[in-house]
């Protein structure tokens, strides 16, 4: 089954971001996942199966989009 990720949820990636951080904003969401790093800013494009390969755990959820 498919985890559900929503805009605006903070998830903790498996491996470490250059800057430092972990943490990773959801900005949208669909076919392909765009996050954006917590302390740089920088925004990164994923594959909906390879960012789920990649999540650790969720930190915080956002808002729901589908209710």
């Amino acid at each position: 089954m498919p985890k559900e990720f929503n805009i605006g949820d903070v998830v903790e990636l498996k491996k470490t971001h250059p800057c430092g951080s972990k943490e990773w904003e959801i900005i949208r969401v669909g076919a392909d996942i765009k996050i954006k790093c917590m302390i740089c800013g920088r925004l990164l494009m994923l594959p909906r199966n390879k960012f789920e390969k990649d999540v650790k755990k969720t930190v915080s959820e956002g808002k729901k989009t589908s209710e």
